[in-house]
């Protein structure tokens, strides 16, 4: 089996992936802090670390995948205060918002999703064990980890220990031993929610959750840790200095990193004013198109948001299921096969094995896209071609279907979309008034085949007045009509 291949942070380079444990995967992306709706920047690690998982199943792997949420944070507090709610009912909302979002992207559930509320006692164990091995200390119902404890801090993201040092958001505490020492448990605030601990009341620091929770699900040290880049420094490299300053052992053996999104050419900042919610995009795009795009791109590139590229990827993901609705319609009944079949199933297996090399070097969807629409043409091709065989067709369809549904993309409109919905009742109308009376609700697919041979038979009738009717209603709702030698076919423009 060809080796995959995994850019891993740590190392700077590609290097071939062996999991810990043969035919096991330990995963974990680190997920969002549930003060407000996601943004287009926590959307991209979803669909991209998801991709991933979906690749390694694909592959044979038994993956366990962890994302945790962050719902106790100073963000929730100050929100919940201003709001009149409890933190925890804030966060709640929240999370369940995250999930009607990850949806849209078709992003499958994670198998764990860990809440730091829920994991205070294994949160207050790993504290603990630091200040016991004299990694951190107390301070005054704080407690901070001690980064001259760790010899190999900074060695993820690259960088000296002045430069870590410079670029931290190092909070202003003049009773640290170090100006980096970070938190790890901090002393309740009149109003917070507390927790209580060996070291009086408080709530955890935001680093110290993420180690406590990949220990209980994924132990010691794990196979790939995920994230977006802007968690590199501080995040995990706290986390690092946590796992491994009380273990002693890499806490995971491959860092996965996705780049940074930017609006029309620039980092999206709220201070810029381009900052955007998922939800604001989802609005405007299905889920599917916006999935669509940000594989279109390598994980580990910047990718850039605006209407024409979303525009781009709608289209090219509608090229792509016009290709499995056009062939299916050809497949339906058997044609006089001749010896292209075999050449045609060749050049699909070609393609399916150029996809897999794709995504085994690095997981590199742009080039996994690439190969589907080369499938596609292959299979537009010969569907066209003189005795296409229906048995042929349908292998070329079942490959093509498969190798997206890996991309989390579906090709086969099983989840409805609004716009499908909306057109699939204007098909219906048009059914309704040209006389077709109780008629049942289907597929738009299984319309179109109706509203098809009704406007072949009037043509056959001489009733050009209903078949143009079909053919112009058609049009206005964006629905492409071409007869061809071998028969009609249809997409959506």
């Amino acid at each position: 089996m060809p080796e995959i291949y995994i850019h891993n942070t740590m190392s700077g380079t590609k290097e071939a992936f062996e999991p810990i444990q043969k035919g096991k995967v330990g995963i974990y992306c680190c997920g969002p802090t549930t003060y407000n709706l996601i943004h287009i920047g926590n959307g991209r690690p979803l669909v991209v670390f998801d991709t991933i998982r979906r690749y390694l199943r694909y592959k044979g792997y038994d993956v366990l995948f962890v994302s945790n949420f962050t719902d106790v944070d100073d963000k929730i507090i100050s929100r919940a205060i201003n709001e009149g709610l409890e933190a925890g009912e804030l966060a709640n909302r929240y999370i369940g918002e995250f999930f009607k979002d990850a949806a849209a992207l078709n992003v499958l559930p994670a198998d764990v999703y860990p809440k730091v509320s829920e994991h205070m006692p294994e949160i207050i164990a790993f504290i603990g064990a630091l200040v016991e091995k004299g990694i951190a200390y107390p301070l005054e119902g704080d407690v901070y980890y001690s980064i001259e404890k760790f010899s190999e801090y900074g060695k993820l993201s690259k960088r000296s220990r002045e430069d870590l040092l410079d670029g931290a958001r190092v909070d202003v505490d003049q009773r640290k031993q170090n100006a980096g020492d970070f938190a790890l448990w901090k002393k309740a605030k009149p109003g917070e929610p507390y927790w209580d601990s060996p070291w009086g009341p408080g709530r955890p620091g935001w680093h110290i959750e993420c180690s406590a929770m990949t220990h209980k699900y994924l132990g010691e040290s794990f196979d790939i840790h995920g994230g977006g880049a802007d968690l590199i420094f501080p995040h995990h490299e706290n986390e690092i200095a946590q796992s491994e300053g009380r273990f002693g052992k890499p806490m995971a053996k491959y860092w996965i990193h996705n780049g940074f999104i930017t609006i029309n050419q620039e980092k999206m900042s709220k201070s810029e004013g381009n900052f955007f919610l998922l939800r604001e995009i989802l609005d405007k795009y299905p889920g599917q198109v916006i999935r669509f795009y940000l594989l279109s791109v390598h994980y580990r590139s910047p990718v850039d948001f605006d209407d024409e590229k979303l525009a781009m990827a709608q289209r090219g993901l509608e090229r792509l299921k016009n290709a499995v609705r056009n062939a299916t319609a050809f497949a339906g009944e058997e044609m006089n096969a001749d010896g292209q079949a075999d050449s045609f199933l060749t050049e699909t297996k070609q393609m399916e094995a150029r996809f897999e090399e794709a995504m085994n070097d690095d997981f590199n969807t742009a080039l996994a896209m690439a190969s589907l629409f080369d499938l596609a043409r292959i299979i537009n091709a010969y569907a066209g071609s003189e005795g296409a065989s229906a048995r042929a067709l349908k292998q070329g369809i079942e490959i093509l279907v498969t190798l997206a549904d890996i991309l989390g993309i579906d090709l086969l409109d099983s989840k409805t979309t609004a716009e499908d919905r909306e057109l699939n009742e204007a098909l219906e109308s048009l059914l309704a008034e040209l006389g077709q009376a109780g008629y049942e609700r289907k597929t738009i697919g299984e319309n179109m085949e109706t509203l098809l041979d009704l406007r072949q038979t009037f043509r056959r009738e001489k009733n050009f007045a209903g078949a143009d009717r079909i053919r112009d209603t058609l049009k206005l709702l964006n629905v492409v009509v071409e007869d061809t030698a071998q028969g009609t076919r249809w997409y959506k423009a």
